[in-house]
């Protein structure tokens, strides 16, 4: 039996849709999988009633199958599916580094990212990478046709989860088809300095790179009490905050020594807007581990 620890992650940061990603160092899945005949699949933990288990319909099962690895595979969910904290991708990418462990595949990392969006296919329609990067690798990551690149980042981070529910399917069809000039100048600009600021640890940087104001402004009106929320942490010391991946869930950037205000802050936000919500203190974080 090998077993596997899987972390959250955030895509897209607001200005690299579908193009930036970051590990969290908590929450995380645990994946354990076991040679057998045809996959099984079983799920506890968070939001386990909403995940099928029929392997075809898994983000994992996907992964078992692209692998032509079966197994039984049991998915201990710590990231709640339809969070916007790369759920499905967690299963997918704790699924891929324990199958090739279990059956004894050579293969890179590159390798294993494009598995696991195979599986993510499953869930979101489309095979993105912008999660499973992140999740495999670690760190910061920059996803390409042609590549990957990584940042070994240390920041404060907090993500805070909404409970509400904002589907993968529904927050891609919000994204507007096409943007003027003046805001792909922007986005290009917010990007930049966002890469600048994990390169260098800068949460000032990073946050400005948050800035977005095509794909994040359509998401963020799904997420009720997203603007209470932002302001208020703001107020107490975050230096950006954004919607995270397709939602609901929402990352900030802060000095390690305002993430508990800002925390705070987040959570009493969504309170006042009439949403309950948990916010999670973490850091930028390693990718999948075997345990």
């Amino acid at each position: 039996m090998i077993a596997v620890r899987a972390p959250a992650t955030s895509a897209n940061l607001g200005s690299g849709f579908d193009v930036f990603g970051v590990a969290l160092d908590r929450p995380a899945d645990v994946v354990r999988v076991e040679r057998a005949a045809e996959t099984t699949i079983e799920v506890t933990g968070a939001g386990a009633q909403y995940i099928p288990e029929d392997p075809a319909k898994n983000t994992a099962g996907v992964v078992a199958a692209e692998l032509g690895a079966p197994a039984h595979i049991r998915i201990d969910k710590g990231v709640r599916p339809s969070s916007g904290l790369g759920s499905s991708a967690a299963s997918a990418a704790g699924a891929a580094v324990a199958l090739a462990e279990l059956y004894d595949r050579s293969l890179s990392d590159e390798e294993l990212v494009r598995i696991a969006a195979e599986g993510e296919a499953a869930v979101s329609g489309d095979a993105h990478a912008d999660n499973v990067a992140p999740a495999i690798l670690g760190g910061f990551t920059v996803v390409r046709d042609d590549g990957i690149e990584r940042v070994n980042a240390d920041l404060s981070l907090v993500a805070c989860l909404p409970d509400i529910v904002v589907s993968t399917r529904d927050a891609r069809g919000v994204v507007p088809d096409s943007a003027a000039m003046s805001d792909v100048v922007d986005t290009v600009g917010s990007a930049a300095t966002l890469v600048l600021g994990m390169c260098r640890n800068d949460p000032e940087r990073v946050g400005r790179g948050f800035e977005e104001h095509v794909v994040t402004p359509a998401r963020a009106a799904l997420v009720d009490g997203y603007a209470d929320a932002c302001d208020a942490a703001r107020d107490a010391g975050a230096t950006g905050v954004t919607v995270s991946g397709a939602g609901p869930g929402v990352l900030a950037v802060c000095r390690e020594r305002d993430q508990k205000r800002v925390a705070g802050a987040l959570v009493g936000g969504f309170d006042d807007a009439g949403v309950d919500a948990t916010a999670y203190r973490t850091t930028v974080g390693d990718g999948a581990t075997i345990l």
